[in-house]
């Protein structure tokens, strides 16, 4: 099975700000931008940022409560990005493995002229 990688969704997981955002929300369920930049080294401010880039790429869904909005994870656009994860994963290990074999080859014809 091939995906095809979404560079707008690795461009938002690809801030460790956010993926620990990320984490977060899995660990609690759901959260406010308050009650995550109190587990953050940024400001509030900062987390409703990070938070509208992963809501504008599917990772987290808004729902208002309030004067807030509390953020969940899109557990169907989680899945997608594993498996785009697990693609780029698989076809990086069969590039290696080419890479190997190539390398053993060379090493053979050298070890065979000495």
């Amino acid at each position: 099975m091939t995906t095809a990688v979404d560079d707008d969704l690795w461009s938002a997981i690809g801030d460790p700000t956010r993926r620990r955002m990320l984490d977060l929300l899995l660990s609690e369920g759901d959260g406010t931008a308050t009650t995550l930049s109190q587990h953050m080294p940024v400001t509030r401010q900062a987390v409703a940022k990070h938070l509208g880039v992963l809501d504008r790429v599917g990772l987290v869904r808004a729902v208002p409560a309030g004067r807030e909005k509390r953020y969940r994870v899109d557990d169907a656009q989680l899945a997608r990005a594993v498996a785009q994860l697990s693609s780029v994963g698989a076809a990086w290990d069969a590039r290696l493995q080419r890479i190997k074999r190539i390398a053993e080859a060379i090493q053979r014809t050298q070890d065979e002229g000495s």
